[in-house]
């Protein structure tokens, strides 16, 4: 039987923000996938100090929050907002990998792909989201940086703020057009993200038919297939598979990154200091990032990420609508969905799930403890669903909570009928009532329960208003009610709904991602 919910362990302590810079969007799918995996890696690890200032070293650093007025700013919520750009920066890939890969040319250094990643103020959710790099986007005036020119805000495809006004320009726009306020710029290009694949010992990925795009190379038949750094820059890169094009693209990148992230943490890199060392330094050796994402923010992340697994993250791609846009200049650029997509960002801003994660709110196991006694554990008819359709929400659903009561006033059977009335909205009771009253009836209600299951009694207390109440030590998880003179009735009680995730974003968690 469930015993009542403990308090929950103290919240981590929070990465401060940095108090004047953020970073701007990502770009290429398999850069800002190279450049998340680099954060979830260093933040999972946990690892001290001082290796991780050794690793933070060999971060490249930019300054995207350079003069941004604080004024057009979105206001901060809670947790942690990064925003990923991907270049295509490839001056360290040899000939070779370029011919076999497909990579020749000459790179234009813009972003191809965004995406924005949120970690939870708690440290135990990372939300994903894929920014179309066809967006319709207005940049705000600026400044050129290389002529001094000034130009007024106007109308573009996302990805050409990164061309027209670099990271600044980039953050600039993007915080415009989802109110969420940036935290931290990561960017990285292709060779960091070849070689951090190559650093983990591939990722695997399953394909339910074939794949092949004779732009990149790509060739893969239908089935399980373990990608080394070229060929998994091939599958992010990929958009003339079929007609999804760019969309199809951005939903293979979250489900490599899906599988990166399960690679990482299942594969015992985190657990190995020397191994994380060394793949650390090389997911960083080509990223770039603002200069106040710091050793401390590692070491910060890593202890508040341990227990972080595929589960823990959700992707989503920014709902658009049917219509395309017709730019000045000539065409067209897809349009977010103005509904949806502003409750996917009022989401992310209130801290809130983008996807359901089944089995989250499960009552943790050392909160539970078979109460031999309990009438309802043998009583078929005892409600097994806290949630009625009425009554005061509590912290705790009532299904979780064990009460013994007992009879404190000289009213014959008042224990019988709280205990019932008790088990009605939910309660577990423990054994027969009893009677204390004596030659010195209770005059007020108190509920005796261990100060670990504080939250448990509180939930009782709403059912017996008025009660009081008396923590004891080391009384384990029963609570114990005494009837008192001021006892008239049993309040219903129902379980706190959780947060929803907005209607119509289509979110998925990491582990629906992954292969089977």
């Amino acid at each position: 039987m469930n015993a009542p919910s403990r308090s929950q362990a103290p919240t981590p302590r929070r990465t401060a923000r940095p108090t004047g810079r953020r970073r701007p969007p990502r770009t290429r799918w398999g850069l800002r996938i190279s450049a998340v995996a680099a954060g979830v890696l260093l933040a999972a690890g946990g690892v001290g100090h001082a290796m991780v200032a050794g690793v933070e070293t060999r971060i490249g650093r930019v300054d995207p929050f350079k003069d941004m007025p604080t004024e057009e700013r979105p206001g901060g919520g809670s947790g942690l907002n990064f925003l990923v750009v991907g270049t295509d920066g490839r001056d360290k890939i040899t000939k070779e990998e370029k011919r076999a890969y497909h990579l020749g040319g000459v790179p234009c250094h813009c972003t191809d792909t965004l995406m924005l990643v949120h970690l939870s103020a708690e440290r135990d959710r990372a939300s994903i989201i894929s920014l179309p790099r066809d967006s319709y986007a207005e940049v705000p005036a600026h400044q050129d940086p290389v002529t001094g020119r000034r130009h007024p805000r106007h109308p573009v495809k996302l990805n050409a703020a990164y061309a027209e006004g670099g990271p600044n320009l980039t953050v600039r726009t993007v915080e415009h057009m989802t109110g969420v306020h940036i935290d931290h710029y990561l960017e990285v290009d292709f060779t960091s993200f070849m070689h951090s694949v190559d650093a983990v010992g591939g990722v695997e990925v399953c394909t339910s038919r074939p794949l092949r795009d004779g732009f990149t190379g790509l060739d893969l038949p239908a089935g399980k297939h373990l990608l080394g750094g070229g060929q998994a820059l091939q599958y992010v890169r990929s958009r003339h598979i079929d007609a999804s094009a760019d969309l199809g693209r951005m939903h293979r990148q979250q489900r490599f990154l899906a599988s990166l992230i399960h690679k990482i943490t299942s594969s015992g890199v985190l657990m190995n200091p020397i191994r994380f060392k060394d793949v650390a330094e090389t997911m960083l050796e080509s990223v770039r990032a603002d200069s106040g994402f710091a050793a401390n923010d590692l070491v910060d992340l890593g202890q508040a990420m341990r227990g972080f697994t595929p589960s823990s993250s959700e992707f989503v791609s920014v709902p658009l609508t049917r219509e395309n846009l017709r730019l000045p200049g000539g065409g067209e650029a897809v349009r977010w969905d103005p509904v949806a997509s502003q409750q996917l960002f009022q989401a992310i801003r209130d801290d809130r799930p983008l996807a359901r994660h089944p089995g989250k709110d499960a009552p943790d196991p050392q909160d539970t403890q078979d109460v031999q006694d309990s009438p309802s554990a043998k009583d078929p008819k005892a409600p097994q669903d806290a949630r009625q359709p009425r009554g005061t929400e509590v912290e705790v659903p009532p299904s979780q909570i064990t009460v013994r009561v007992d009879n404190g006033t000289p009213r014959a059977g008042l224990g019988a009928t709280a205990a019932k009335a008790l088990r009605a909205t939910g309660f577990r009771t423990s054994g027969t009532p009893g009677t204390t009253a004596g030659r010195h009836p209770a005059a007020h209600t108190v509920i005796d329960y261990d100060p670990r299951w504080d939250h448990s009694a509180r939930a009782l207390a709403a059912a017996l208003p008025g009660a009081r109440l008396h923590p004891v030590a080391r009384r384990g998880p029963v609570l114990h009610v005494t009837l008192g003179a001021d006892f008239t009735a049993v309040t219903p009680v129902r379980e706190q709904q959780p947060p929803q995730p907005p209607a119509g974003v289509g979110a998925i968690t990491g582990d629906q991602a992954v292969c089977p």
